[in-house]
């Protein structure tokens, strides 16, 4: 793949993101994988996960930061998937915290204030997507 095509299937692929939606969200314990719905946020062009400071993809995430995220994705009466390799870290920084807290409606439902212990945001960091295009039957990868 050349390099305008490869910016144009990235472009492709990042389209289907908005500010929140559902994602299935994979850990590991261990050495077995925990798969999840949980909401992804999508906001300056990065991706997070709120979740509760006691929850289980939090300590999975510390022992291991590797996880993967899929997001069915649709074009008319066809289906496709979207998967990313991340790299998953907890976030610290209270000015991100604080703008994703205020920004998305949902976190006041959960948590208190942005200084709430139970708050966790993990950010995930995206190494690679893989891209099954609607209507197709192949996948392409691409290498961030």
């Amino acid at each position: 793949m050349n390099p305008t095509e490869r910016a144009q299937l990235k472009d492709e692929i990042f389209r289907y993101f908005v500010e929140q939606q559902h994602i299935s969200l994979a850990t590991v314990e261990g050495n077995q994988p925990r798969v999840r719905p949980v909401t992804l946020i999508y906001l300056r062009d990065d991706f997070y996960v709120a979740t509760g400071s006691g929850d289980a993809k939090t300590s999975q995430i510390q022992s291991n930061p590797r996880v993967e995220f899929s997001l069915l994705v649709e074009q008319g009466e066809s289906r496709g998937t979207i998967r990313a390799e991340c790299e998953a870290s907890l976030v610290k920084d209270a000015e991100i915290r604080t703008h994703i807290f205020e920004k998305i409606p949902f976190m006041k439902e959960f948590f208190k204030t942005p200084e709430d212990p139970k708050y966790t945001l993990i950010k995930l960091e995206p190494k690679a997507f893989e891209y099954m295009k609607p209507g197709s039957i192949q996948s392409q990868k691409i290498k961030l």
